[in-house]
């Protein structure tokens, strides 16, 4: 009887270990079928990749910055796999969650499984799939563009302390701006998103090490304001006048035709209190963004006092908990996700019936 228990114990965990090795063998073959196959650009990429003469071949010519500074910078090319990688990482940033994909586990090596929520993507935040520029070229501030922050290579983040490779700030962008989860540093997605940054900076001929303006975002403090403070109505007014044609009233995001027009900045698909998008982390680089890049085509027509005004306001709506900050904040959090909204509805409808009820007296 021992025997055949023994018998039984072994057998059982050699099917265990022959089905994890089958399932190792089948998800490594897939990870090659997918790296091998073509690459559907989305619009965006195609027209900027295009825009670039990204091609396989032994030398590579950016035309941008033959156009710009006249002068031929021949680097060392790119093979067909390096161009499906930056094609991919670009198809990352631009379209994450695979909303315009025929396939998304074939295209877009199925970033969306990092993210919760599906009303998140990274060119919300790194404008213009990471290479926002204007009508004559020039890469904008404020934009988070991925070709500088490639050239700035290992930064010194002033929040933690800490020295971070590129790759690592692409991870806390996924747990915190993307309120997800934290790819492996060897994961095709960060590989991609990595391969894509350093095209960008070899097309703007950027030179590692440097610094550019257009790195990171140029924050406001309140020092840079008229000192009134920051003003959750004056922040809730600007939000209805200039933000929730694109963002909605809830500020939850917008879409049409199951295509997203406008990102969730509050409710259970934004971003979490643990990014530093939100206001009570790192109170001057929401604004930053927003003077620089909102509302979107008609960017720097807000103050810095207005800009201040509208991130206090969104920035204290309610939003996912981070995983860091416990299980009470996490309950706290998705009380006021579910209850909040209504109940400002609700205020919101009374007040202006009361105002609708008073004029009509006023006019008897």
């Amino acid at each position: 009887m021992q025997m055949a228990v023994k018998v039984a114990k072994v057998t059982l965990l050699a099917l265990l270990a022959g089905g994890f090795y089958l399932l190792a063998t089948w998800k490594h073959a897939e990870r090659d079928h997918i790296r091998s196959a073509p690459v559907t650009l989305t619009k965006a990429c195609g027209q900027k990749l295009a825009r670039y003469a990204l091609a396989a071949g032994d030398r590579y010519e950016s035309p941008y910055v033959r156009q710009h500074t006249g002068t031929a910078v021949v680097l060392r090319g790119y093979s067909e796999e390096d161009v499906r990688a930056i094609e991919r990482g670009c198809n990352i940033i631009d379209d994450t969650q695979g909303r315009q994909a025929g396939d998304v586990s074939l295209e877009r090596w199925n970033a969306k499984r990092y993210i919760r929520g599906d009303h998140l993507a990274c060119t919300h935040c790194h404008q213009s799939a990471g290479d926002k520029q204007d009508a004559q070229g020039n890469r904008l501030k404020g934009s988070l563009h991925l070709g500088t922050s490639w050239a700035m290579a290992d930064m010194y983040d002033r929040f933690t302390g800490l020295l971070l490779p590129f790759e690592l700030r692409q991870m806390q962008c996924f747990i915190n701006s993307s309120n997800g989860y934290k790819p492996n540093i060897s994961d095709d997605v960060i590989r991609d998103i990595t391969a894509y940054s350093r095209f960008l900076s070899a097309a703007l001929d950027l030179k590692i090490g440097n610094h550019y303006d257009e790195q990171g975002i140029d924050e406001i403090a309140a020092s840079a304001t008229n000192k009134q403070g920051d003003d959750y109505v004056r922040g809730e007014q600007l939000f209805k006048e200039k933000c929730q044609v694109c963002h909605g009233p809830a500020a939850s995001g917008r879409e049409v035709a199951g295509q997203l027009i406008a990102p969730a900045i509050a409710g259970p698909n934004a971003w979490n209190s643990q990014s530093r998008n939100y206001f009570n982390y790192v109170s001057t680089i929401l604004p930053g963004f927003i003077c620089r890049n909102m509302p979107l085509g008609q960017e720097g027509t807000l103050t810095n006092q207005e800009c201040r005004d509208i991130a206090f306001y969104i920035g204290n709506l309610p939003r996912p908990a981070g995983d860091k900050q416990g299980p009470l904040m996490a309950l706290k959090q998705q009380v006021l996700m579910r209850t909040l909204p209504p109940l400002l509805r609700f205020m919101d409808n009374g007040s202006h019936e009361d105002a609708t009820h008073h004029a009509a007296q006023q006019a008897q």
